[in-house]
């Protein structure tokens, strides 16, 4: 039985020869030896690039020269409207706080003016000299609002019409007196 066993058990270096010649390489049965051959390399063709045919400068476009000056044209408009819009505003802030002043010396008069005259004192020594009289019953006419009213304003001819040259010899002058 002993041997059974021994026989049944797994012996993993039971076919293996112990000979060490001093290399890695496994010995082949039949002493044919295998050896690489060498890698042939495919040739490739090199990529021929395409010549670039350069274009030749052609001439310049009526269109697009017209078209930078309408451009060009429009740009000084723009700023002239823009120095035009800033002096406006200027004198708008100028004009504001005139009016603001102007008010307030407006209300101070106006002050002044009712200390300066007291209506009372004015009709008793107007009354009291005799030139100046309460009005009689008969002298008093009162009047009836209760109808509508119209009026009539007539225009004196003050205003005038511009021409559409008259608007571009205004727009010409303002640029050139800029520059």
């Amino acid at each position: 039985m002993a041997d059974a066993a021994k026989r049944r058990s797994y012996d993993p270096y039971r076919n293996i020869s112990y000979a060490y010649d001093g290399s890695a390489a496994r010995v082949l049965e039949h002493d044919e030896v295998l050896r690489p051959e060498p890698r042939q390399h495919t040739r490739r063709q090199a990529i021929a690039r395409p010549r670039v045919r350069v274009r030749e400068a052609g001439q310049v476009s009526l269109f697009a020269v017209c078209g930078f000056a309408a451009v060009a044209v429009m740009a000084v408009l723009i700023l002239m409207c823009y120095v035009q819009l800033s002096s406006i505003s200027s004198d708008m802030v100028a004009l504001d706080s005139e009016l603001t002043r102007l008010k307030s010396e407006e209300a101070t008069l106006m002050a002044r003016y009712e200390l300066a005259y007291d209506l009372n004192t004015i009709e008793s020594t107007v009354t009291a000299d005799g030139s100046m009289i309460r009005p009689q019953p008969g002298q008093m006419i009162y009047v009836d609002l209760t109808e509508p009213d119209s009026v009539v304003v007539y225009d004196n001819g003050t205003e005038t019409e511009k021409s559409f040259l008259d608007g571009i010899r205004e727009i010409v002058g303002n640029v050139l007196a800029y520059f």
